[in-house]
C-alpha cells in the first residue's frame, strides 16, 4: 500500500517540475508590411523558478539584410516589447528600460536614448507574453499600445 505522504510527496514533485523554466529558447515573429521587416524576438529563461529572461532581437528584410542584437534583459515582469515603425526605413523596438532602432539603409541595430525617440511613430504590436503566458507578438488590432510608466 501506498503511504500519503510518499503520494504528497510526489505530487509536491511533479508540481515543482511544472513550474520551472526551461532554458529553452522561444521565439515569436511577425512581419511588418509593406516594409518588408521580418521580426524575430527570442525569449530564454535564466533562472529555473523566477521570472527572468535574455532577450535576442533580429530583423530581417527581403534583400538578404539581417542584424541582430542583445535586448536588456528581463529581470522580473519586463519581457514586452513594443514596435514601433517611423517610415519605410526605421523600426523602433521599446523596452522599459531600452529602445532599439533599426535602420534599413544601413542594416544596423543601435542603441538610443528615449528622447530620441521620433514623433508620430505607427504602433505595430507588441511581443508580450498571452493570456495563457505564452511569447508570442500581439498586434495593434488584437492589443491596443500599453505605454512604459516613465521611471
Amino acid at each position: 500500500m501506498i503511504s500519503r505522504g510518499w503520494t504528497a510527496g510526489v505530487s509536491g514533485l511533479l508540481l515543482l517540475i511544472a513550474a520551472c523554466n526551461s532554458d529553452v529558447p522561444v521565439s515569436a515573429v511577425t512581419d511588418v508590411d509593406p516594409a518588408g521587416f521580418h521580426i524575430t524576438v527570442t525569449r530564454v529563461a535564466t533562472h529555473p523558478f523566477l521570472a527572468r529572461f535574455n532577450l535576442k532581437l533580429t530583423v530581417s528584410m527581403m534583400n538578404s539584410c539581417s542584424a541582430t542584437s542583445e535586448l536588456f534583459p528581463d529581470t522580473g515582469g519586463v519581457s514586452r516589447r513594443n514596435i514601433y515603425l517611423a517610415d519605410s526605413t526605421r523600426l523602433y523596438v521599446v523596452g522599459q528600460f531600452d529602445v532599439r532602432r533599426f535602420d534599413a539603409q544601413t542594416c544596423r541595430i543601435e542603441l538610443i536614448e528615449f528622447r530620441s525617440l521620433e514623433p508620430n511613430m505607427t504602433f505595430i504590436g507588441s511581443f508580450d507574453v498571452d493570456g495563457k503566458g505564452k511569447w508570442t507578438f500581439l498586434p495593434a488590432h488584437a492589443r491596443a499600445e500599453h505605454t512604459f510608466e516613465k521611471l
